[in-house]
């Protein structure tokens, strides 16, 4: 009897409380856990907008995006200084947009100290260093035109050995397909990064919508993207777009300044 009493009560027991022998994974005393859900990684999206400085059209429209652009400013140029530091104040990185000769195109066309195939090696160093000195708070460079300069070794190596001196990373706009930036960049151990999607090279609003659309595209296949746009002639179009952009992307996409990009 006394045996059989000591059986009853160890099976009660069990019954009633639930002991860590009759628990399965992920349970504690016969209660379900609650296992935190995995978040899926968001993608990075670095947006740069080229051309500040001369008060151009779409300027104040951008200042005005409810995200963390890059704001790439030219240099000696009228609104260069309050561009920049406009910038700066509403929490935007800022670059330098070095006017660099194109393949083809005028030279008028790249503004003041441009910098050309035809400068010593002296002067191309002199003039990336005063536009540098121009543009507060530019922690970078990337390039304004520049398909001529950016297939050049000899002008590259100088401005990316002014980037390692200064501790600057180099956006390479990749306007040509001959760029040497990502061989000297590694060469030379210089914090790179690429541009993958120009939005506004045609300044139509079709065009920077089809853009945007192909961004949408890309971002679904990659991790990072970098997109650049511009103020000027097609500023307010795509302004509008990445506004009206900007919070069906949210969801999957946290928008980064281009440093947080760079390799």
């Amino acid at each position: 009897m006394k045996r059989k009493s000591i059986l009853a009560l160890m099976c009660a027991f069990v019954i009633t409380t639930g002991t860590a022998a009759s628990a399965e994974p992920g349970k504690a005393g016969g209660v379900l856990e609650e296992l935190p859900v995995p978040q899926t990684a968001k993608k990075k999206v670095a947006i740069v907008i080229d051309d500040f400085g001369n008060s151009m059209t779409g300027t104040e429209e951008m200042m005005e995006l409810p995200i963390p652009f890059t704001a790439a400013v030219m240099p000696f140029l009228p609104t260069t200084k309050r561009d920049a530091e406009w910038a700066h104040r509403t929490g935007r990185q800022v670059i330098l947009h070095l006017p660099m000769e194109p393949v083809r195109g005028k030279k008028s066309w790249l503004g003041p100290k441009a910098i050309t195939t035809d400068l010593s090696d002296e002067e191309v160093r002199k003039r990336v260093l005063e536009a540098l000195d121009d543009v507060p708070h530019a922690v970078g460079i990337n390039n304004h035109m520049g398909s001529k300069v950016t297939a050049d070794e000899r002008i590259m190596r100088i401005i990316l050995g002014i980037c390692k001196e200064r501790g600057l990373f180099y956006l390479d706009s990749r306007t040509t397909p001959k760029t040497v930036v990502p061989k000297l960049a590694a060469e030379l151990g210089v914090k790179t990064v690429g541009n993958d999607l120009f939005f506004d090279d045609i300044y139509t609003r079709g065009h920077v919508l089809k853009q945007m659309q192909k961004l949408r595209k890309r971002i679904k296949e990659y991790d990072t993207s970098v997109a650049i746009g511009h103020v000027g002639p097609p500023g307010k179009h795509t302004a509008a777009v990445i506004k009206q952009s900007v919070p069906g992307l949210q969801a999957t996409v946290d928008f980064v300044p281009v440093s947080k990009l760079v390799r």
